[in-house]
């Protein structure tokens, strides 16, 4: 059963993004119109977040008429420091999102003007800790870009409209809306333009049920963790899904992510701070991961989440030195160079903490094709790293419609077997993509903490089965499909068949009697 209160807010929120593409429609393609509008949410958060935080303060304080947007940038530039050490950043009254946009049908110089508050944004941060969080955060919004209109004019009359769009939005209180208003902008955006840049570009958004789900899995049981982390964190929506479950005093020490795509990379940043993530909880980085990990001096992690990009091509055993890297030496092979998914599975095991859980999306072929990857199942499978097998199913993600499935590592495990949980009907139909619905889940991760056999659902393994079976990891291999075809009792089908042909017979002979009585007449 879905959500109706969640669906009318997605609703909603949805009808005003098409709105915005509407109005765009014709200069600004859907990658690049994605980021325009998520930048420019993104300013009117972070407006409204600094001058809700300084209105309490004061009305606290006793100053109920208080209003920081009312403020002179002379009178309010004394909060600067103690906002830059709190938020990470400040914004003068002037630049504040609604100032900004009560001008903006007479400002000729729109364009400049929001291009000198984005620097200025960016270096009130410049020299404090939270500088690297800051640093480029608005480099993909190209406000002199040909994209926008060709001259200064056109491209002022789409950013009125874009900021019409955006103050339009009903956002209501962030931390309160049943969705990830953020994220599901993040999410609609990507299914609208799916068959253009964000599909060819190999970028497929993790859905938020899916992230409810291996988030859920890599928490079962906990209600605090130190880290969490994500070693392809795309826009951040499973990092801050940990934030949801978990409640963010839940993850004692932040969050930690590293992402390769540069516009992503700042979307991930955006993000955390658009979901009230303080700017020294949370640490993203861009760089390759697996040739150019960011964060040795961080892990272990004890709650490892991921949907990593499927079966991309990587250095593999052409770059010498990474054989001896201590995240892979250990399988003694290197995931090909075609195909490095369990290359994402081997950096994640090495910085998971020994109490800690993994759940990671993978491709079904990691599961049984042969050479490197085989050997690197049956190291995982040897030293009982594998807790669960889960095929989730076809067509969940934007993008693709590949069955995928979720693999669940622990390193301290009680038992010397593995669970696999058939869940490829755990679904519902939407449009044209299948979702998980809450009953989905739960049914889910309740399977996966109680360990017991269902039959047509669920099986507990021994590795030694599954030695027996070259380390094939799929859950086919091991749990059977429930036969729902018609059964069929021969000799019950044998007789109506013989009533049949004798009902055939009669009908013959009637025929032919009719035909010979009107031959007879004609005669």
């Amino acid at each position: 059963m879905i959500d109706n209160k969640k669906e009318q807010e997605r609703a909603e929120l949805h009808r005003t993004i098409w709105s915005i593409a509407n109005d765009l429609r014709g200069s600004v393609d859907g990658w690049d119109f994605k980021n325009y509008v998520l930048v420019m949410l993104f300013y009117r958060y972070i407006s409204e977040n600094l001058t809700n935080y300084i209105n309490a303060g004061e009305h606290e304080a006793g100053d109920a008429d208080f209003d920081y947007a009312k403020l002179s940038d002379e009178v309010a530039e004394d909060a600067r420091e103690d906002m830059v050490n709190t938020k990470g950043f400040f914004i003068l009254p002037s630049q504040l999102f609604c100032n900004v946009l009560s001008k903006a049908d007479t400002d000729e110089n729109l364009n400049e003007t929001i291009e000198s508050i984005f620097r200025s944004i960016e270096s009130s941060a410049q020299g404090c800790e939270s500088e690297d969080d800051f640093k480029g955060l608005f480099d993909d919004f190209d406000v002199n870009s040909n994209k926008l209109g060709g001259t200064v004019a056109k491209r002022n009359e789409r950013l009125v409209k874009l900021m019409n769009g955006v103050a339009s939005m009903q956002l209501g209180d962030y931390q309160e809306n049943t969705i990830d208003a953020f994220g599901d902008a993040y999410e609609y955006l990507m299914g609208m333009y799916a068959s253009g840049a964000g599909k060819s570009g190999g970028e497929y958004f993790t859905p938020q049920e899916v992230s409810e789900l291996l988030t859920r899995l890599a928490t079962a049981g906990k209600t605090e963790v130190n880290k969490v982390y994500d070693p392809a964190c795309g826009s951040g929506s499973l990092l801050l899904k940990a934030a949801k479950v978990l409640g963010k005093d839940g993850v004692r020490q932040g969050f930690y992510g590293q992402e390769i795509n540069i516009t992503t990379y700042n979307l991930c940043r955006i993000n955390m701070f658009l979901h009230d993530i303080d700017y020294d909880k949370f640490n993203i980085a861009h760089e390759d991961t697996l040739i150019e990990p960011q964060h040795w001096d961080d892990e272990p992690f004890e709650v490892i989440v991921s949907n990593p990009p499927y079966s991309i091509k990587w250095e593999g055993d052409a770059n010498p030195l990474l054989i001896n890297d201590p995240r892979f030496s250990p399988a003694g092979v290197l995931a090909p160079k075609s195909k490095a998914d369990l290359a994402f599975v081997m950096h994640s095991l090495s910085w998971l903490a020994n109490n800690g859980v993994a759940s990671i999306v993978c491709f079904p072929g990691v599961m049984y094709r042969g050479g490197a990857e085989q050997k690197i199942r049956k190291y995982l499978i040897d030293n009982n790293f594998i807790d669960c097998i889960i095929q989730l199913p076809d067509n969940l993600f934007y993008g693709t419609s590949i069955a995928t499935c979720i693999m669940v590592l622990k390193k301290n495990k009680s038992e010397n077997s593995t669970l696999f949980i058939d869940a490829s009907k755990e679904c519902v139909k939407v449009t044209n993509n299948n979702k998980l619905t809450e009953e989905n889940i739960t049914k889910i991760v309740s399977t996966f903490m109680k360990r017991t056999d269902s039959e047509y659902f669920c099986r507990l393994v021994s590795n030694n089965e599954i030695a027996e079976n070259d380390y094939n990891l799929s859950v086919s291999t091991y749990v059977e499909q429930e036969d729902t075809r018609e059964v069929i009792d021969i000799s019950v089908l044998n007789a109506d068949i013989a009533e049949i042909v004798k009902n055939i017979d009669s009908l013959r002979m009637a025929i032919n009697d009719i035909i010979s009585e009107i031959e007879v007449k004609n005669v």
